[in-house]
């Protein structure tokens, strides 16, 4: 039987894990979810605090558990993935990793980070049977926009007007089937959008 653990933000990885009973230590997926964006602001209006928040969470706390999975083993851990010589890292990136847009500055810099070190990880793993994969959503729904716009659900919901978006399902469906393709085919990539959205800034919303 499987079991599954989420980790949030504001946490110490090394702790968290230490929590799962030792029986089920032998950790076979690693999907790293980290990812949001507080504001629209432009480049010289941004709050420090806000930077490094997104920093912290979306490009950090990724690195720190992939680390912590892949190379460190942890007391009364049965393995880390190297040592295993089996697992699959999974990191959520984004449409905003592949193109900027205006106003999502920080959060399009932290994306490009997660693309541009899961690329490094799959050249550094080649020679292991560690498969690693990049998933980048476009347009989804979920509290991700209430975040952005701090509770404001009005601007939110203007952010998927007129187009029906992605649901967080469409994305654990890609997931679960990346994870499930025999030990031999590594997914490196998948870029997933809603049938009206070409682009972080090209869409069409005539259509709900």
């Amino acid at each position: 039987m499987s079991e599954n653990f989420i980790f949030y933000r504001h946490f110490s990885p090394k702790g968290k894990l230490m929590q799962i009973p030792s029986e089920l230590r032998a950790i076979d997926v690693l999907v790293n979810n980290a990812g949001f964006v507080l504001g629209v602001d432009r480049v010289g209006s941004i709050n420090p605090d806000d930077i490094e928040a997104m920093f912290q969470t979306n490009v950090s706390g990724l690195i720190s558990m992939t680390q912590l999975l892949s190379y460190q083993p942890i007391p009364m851990h049965t393995a880390d993935f190297k040592e295993r010589k089996t697992g699959h890292i999974i990191n959520l990136g984004s449409v905003a990793g592949r193109e900027a847009y205006a106003g999502g500055s920080i959060y399009c810099a932290t994306k490009h980070a997660v693309r541009a070190f899961t690329g490094s990880l799959l050249r550094e793993l080649v020679d292991t049977p560690i498969r690693v994969t990049e998933i980048q959503p476009g347009m989804v729904e979920t509290e991700f926009s209430i975040v952005r716009y701090r509770g404001d659900k009005s601007a939110a919901d203007k952010v998927y007007e007129g187009l029906q978006p992605l649901v967080a399902e469409d994305i654990a469906e890609e997931i679960v089937w990346a994870a499930s393709r025999p030990p031999h085919v590594n997914i490196a990539e998948l870029y997933i959008l809603p049938v009206n959205q070409a682009s972080p800034t090209i869409s069409y919303r005539g259509n709900k």
